[in-house]
């Protein structure tokens, strides 16, 4: 925080000790009430409203229980018990069916991922693979057909090195295959050094074109359409698309492409992500749990029984014929990646997911970059779900169940309704039942899966819990701005890139720009923390007949350090 920042909270506070002290001081407020303590204390508001009522009116502590706070009370019990209670009783028994929903459908993918990886299943055992074989590197010709790659990347300063690089180093015959570099960059020094990267690597050999466009629209669907509409991306069989922080190993190709050659109704290759900077704070290990989980369970089990999963935007190659039959890349969602996929599976082509090929990437840094990209994946699928529902339901209701309603809708919705509202509530309100099946049993069935599949990362596992709460919030936010198309469902924000191997130190980097307190701090999170916290201390005072104060402490605390941004490292508040 900047010293101006600072300086005015000083002030602040002081101006608050300095109004409650006068307000003490000619009688206003009067503390000389204490609350009972032991067996006499108040086991509701009842008893402590009384008291409140000493200390803001300055009349004794008898006195207090002359104004007809009873009357009140006993209209706020109605109200509860009558209104509230019913209310929530309702949004409870859905969740509990939502809760239902979700955890029949990660029973399902875990059993299959575990059945995979017990048999030693295969790609190969399904589809045919046969390697590359006759023609020479060198020679370029023989069996090896016309690749085209295409990098989109929007002013990737840190890392268009590394993209452009490991693209133009793949093994394929330099005759056969068009690296295109898609650059819709609006910073002119950093286009600039693209094109000039561009130039180099053409100097040396490599068939690369630089493609721009006078606009962003579309965002990256708008780029990787117009890139298809060049009339040398129109002798291209197949497209591999990295973004610009991917770094595919150079038999990438030569792994990945023998499936869409020997298999005609194969239209895509998916490979595995691997991350560059997964050990470097605690947010970044959170999210690998994520995307394992994401990998070898939801696109594991969906590749080994021939159902749907979807394109995950890039380290894929797709058959040109399967794009341009599906309609082409389309821009009506944040998802593009998503949308090709649904509509190429509805033409009845087919994909398959190779775990084993693994590409390197980078994950969002700062916490602010993670819930951007997760606030655009979650509603651009929400929106998707909205757009396509009935096409979807005619066609495969498997799709949609599953990986629409369940993944989509289902699971943001019920984490941040039943944990993050309904329950912090429920210690207020005693009438209203939750079921232990519903609020324990299931979260922890979810957990056993969870970690069932990632055995090394048990030791992270209560951070994962705790960050996965937080996210609910934004997952179930962009959930309902997709699914009502509100203001910004459209919206596409490039997650910012630190480069974390980028090692020439000629090209200088972006200089940090100051921030205002408000992009420092994340005041939804904070104001959360406040919430759960006060329900936890509430319960806490009034047990009653449940106790979740512990749990309640802990979600509060987890809003707290990530509304102050941290995120296991020294550094915060930025």
């Amino acid at each position: 925080m900047e010293a101006g920042e600072i300086g005015g909270a000083v002030v602040f506070a002081l101006a608050a000790s300095a109004a409650v002290a006068a307000a003490v001081y000619v009688g206003a407020v009067d503390f000389s009430h204490p609350l009972a303590v032991g067996a006499g204390a108040p086991s509701d508001f009842e008893g402590v409203i009384p008291w409140l009522v000493g200390v803001f009116s300055g009349l004794p502590s008898g006195a207090a229980g002359g104004v007809s706070l009873g009357t009140v009370y006993e209209l706020w019990v109605r109200v509860r018990s009558r209104v509230i209670a019913p209310t929530l009783q309702v949004a409870v028994w859905v969740c509990m069916v939502m809760s239902v929903m979700l955890v029949v459908e990660a029973t399902y993918n875990c059993v299959v991922s575990l059945g995979v990886k017990v048999i030693g299943w295969r790609p190969e055992w399904r589809f045919k693979w046969e390697p590359l074989a006759g023609a020479d590197e060198e020679k370029g010709t023989g069996e090896y057909p016309m690749v085209m790659v295409q990098i989109p990347m929007y002013n990737e300063l840190e890392v268009y090195k590394l993209s452009i690089g490991t693209a133009c180093e793949l093994n394929w015959p330099k005759d056969r295959i068009i690296v295109q570099v898609l650059d819709d960059s609006t910073d002119p020094f950093i286009k600039n050094l693209v094109e000039l990267e561009c130039e180099s690597w053409a100097s040396k050999g490599v068939n690369i074109k630089y493609a721009i466009r006078s606009s962003r629209k579309g965002f990256k669907a708008g780029a990787l359409k117009k890139g298809m509409e060049c009339d040398y991306a129109k002798q291209c069989e197949y497209i591999a698309i990295f973004d610009a922080d991917f770094q595919p190993e150079p038999d990438f190709l030569l792994r990945t492409v023998p499936f869409l050659m020997h298999n005609p109704d194969i239209a895509l290759v998916q490979a595995r992500w691997a991350f560059v900077n997964d050990t470097t704070s605690l947010l970044t290990r959170v999210q690998k749990m994520f995307f394992d989980y994401h990998f070898k369970v939801e696109q594991e089990a969906g590749s080994a029984t021939f159902a749907f999963f979807s394109f995950n935007g890039t380290a894929g190659v797709w058959r040109t014929t399967a794009i341009n039959e599906a309609g082409g890349w389309k821009d009506r969602t944040t998802v593009e990646d998503m949308d090709l996929a649904v509509r190429a599976t509805l033409h009845g082509w087919k994909f398959v997911y190779v775990g084993d090929i693994r590409v390197k990437s980078e994950l969002p840094s700062t916490y602010g970059a993670y819930c951007r990209q997760q606030f655009r994946w979650s509603c651009g699928g929400a929106n998707l779900f909205r757009k396509m529902a009935m096409d979807v339901l005619i066609a495969k209701f498997y799709m949609l169940y599953s990986f629409f309603l369940v993944r989509r809708v289902v699971a943001p919705m019920v984490a941040c309704i039943l944990y993050n509202i309904i329950v912090p509530v429920s210690v207020m309100i005693p009438e209203l039942f939750l079921p232990i099946w519903g609020v324990a049993y299931i979260p922890m069935a979810l957990l056993i899966i969870t970690a069932i599949r990632n055995p090394r990362n048990l030791h992270i596992m209560p951070f994962w819990i705790l960050f996965e709460n937080v996210m609910t919030l934004h997952r179930m936010r962009a959930a309902l701005t997709g699914l009502l198309e509100l203001s910004g469902f459209n919206q596409w924000i490039v997650t910012k890139k630190a480069g974390n191997n980028f090692e020439d130190n000629v090209v200088p980097l972006l200089h940090k720009t100051k921030k205002r307190l408000r992009d420092r701090v994340n005041f939804l999170e904070i104001g959360f923390s406040v919430f759960l916290i006060l329900c936890a201390s509430y319960n806490l005072i009034f047990h009653g007949t449940t106790s979740y104060y512990f749990n309640l402490y802990l979600q509060g605390i987890a809003f707290l350090l990530l509304g102050f941004n941290f995120t296991g490292t020294c550094a915060c508040c930025q």
